[in-house]
Order: structure tokens, then C-alpha cells, then sequence
């Protein structure tokens, strides 16, 4: 029965059915199932195989945007039950779009993703100043900051925001990823970034491994 219900949720994430995967969550609670299970066995590995599908070329930007929203929607369910039974998210993440650039699709798509590999994500919008980043570095102790950029001419707002956080001193503390459609791996070592994604499943792949 436990099985049953996790291969349905799988499913659901998988579909992108947000209904069937909080009916399916609920049902796992209600079975007993661990919260660390139900993320692990039929969130995190859902959002896995999505990412495995959008490596091959079998589902695109679309089909991973609705898988992930059902995750989140499931997700919202479970979080008050792995907060009590205080299990560990796999790191802390803050996104956001950087100063002058109002694009969010790509970055709302990598905070969904890092959701759905376990991160607790805190999205600081768009447009935001480096400042910003700084207080939310302060509050939220993050293991990783993610920068996004869709227009060349916000770019350098990426490296200003990488030397804002040295100037505070937090530079050490954190790694930085960056991404968006300009953005380059070269452009990444130029501005002392520690690292380059250009989707956001290997933007996960990469975070994981930076805090390995």
C-alpha cells in the first residue's frame, strides 16, 4: 500500500498533476509513511527522473515548469511535517534576478528544481540590488547564492553583486553560481563566480557538487 501511494505521487510529479500530488501526499501521511521518505523516494526522485528527461531531450522547459509546480504543491503539504520531525534540507539556496533585469522564467524554473532536489530556496525576485542580497546572505546563512541574468547589459550587475558580497566579508562563506541566456562559463571565472549552468537541471548538479 505505502509502495502504491509513492509510485502515484511519483507519477503525478511526473505528469505535473499539483491535485493528484497533494491528494498522494496526504495519503502517504495519512499511511504513516516517514516525511523523509515521502521526500525523498517520491519527490526528490520524481524531480530526478524530470531532470534525466530534460538531459535527453524528452521534456522541455513546459513539461518541467508543471512538474515542477507539483512538487511544490506537494511540497507546501509536507514541509510542516519535516520541519517536526526536523529533517535536514540538503543545503540553502537564495536566487534571484540581478539589478536592472526583470526576467524570471529561467530563475523561477531553478528554484523550483533546487526545491525539488531538497535545497530550501529563498527567491528574492527580480530586479534586485546587491544589497538586498547581502541582508538575505545575513538572514538566511545560505550555502549557496544563484544569480541570474537574461540581458547583457545586467550582466555586470552580476559582478558587482560577487564584489558586494566580498566587501561585506561573506564571500568565503557562500559559493555563487550564475546563469541565464548571455551568461558563459567564462564569463563565470572572470567574475569570480564559482560556477556556470546553462539550465536549471545542471544548475542543481552544480550546487550539489559545490557543497559536497
Amino acid at each position: 500500500m505505502s509502495e502504491q501511494i509513492l509510485e502515484e505521487l511519483y507519477a503525478a510529479i511526473l505528469d505535473g498533476d499539483a491535485t493528484t500530488a497533494e491528494q498522494q501526499v496526504q495519503a502517504a501521511l495519512d499511511a504513516g509513511i516517514e516525511p523523509e521518505v515521502i521526500l525523498n523516494q517520491g519527490m526528490i526522485a520524481a524531480m530526478g527522473e524530470v531532470g534525466r528527461l530534460f538531459e535527453e531531450g524528452e521534456y522541455f522547459v513546459p513539461e518541467m515548469l508543471i512538474a515542477a509546480r507539483a512538487m511544490k504543491a506537494g511540497l507546501a503539504l509536507l514541509r510542516p511535517h519535516l520541519v517536526e520531525a526536523d529533517v535536514q534540507p540538503v543545503g540553502k539556496v537564495i536566487i534571484g534576478t540581478v539589478k536592472g533585469d526583470l526576467h524570471d522564467i529561467g530563475k523561477n524554473l531553478v528554484a523550483l528544481m533546487m526545491e525539488g532536489a531538497g535545497f530550501v530556496v529563498e527567491d528574492l525576485g527580480v530586479d534586485v540590488p546587491s544589497e538586498k542580497f547581502i541582508e538575505a546572505a545575513k538572514t538566511h546563512q545560505p550555502d549557496i547564492v544563484g544569480l541570474s541574468a537574461l540581458l547583457t547589459t545586467t550582466m555586470p550587475a552580476m559582478q558587482a553583486t560577487i564584489a558586494a558580497l566580498d566587501a561585506a566579508g561573506m564571500r568565503d562563506s557562500l559559493k555563487i553560481i550564475v546563469g541565464g541566456a548571455p551568461v558563459t562559463d567564462a564569463f563565470a571565472h572572470q567574475i569570480g563566480a564559482d560556477g556556470y549552468a546553462p539550465d536549471a537541471n545542471q544548475a542543481v548538479s552544480l550546487a550539489k557538487s559545490l557543497i559536497s
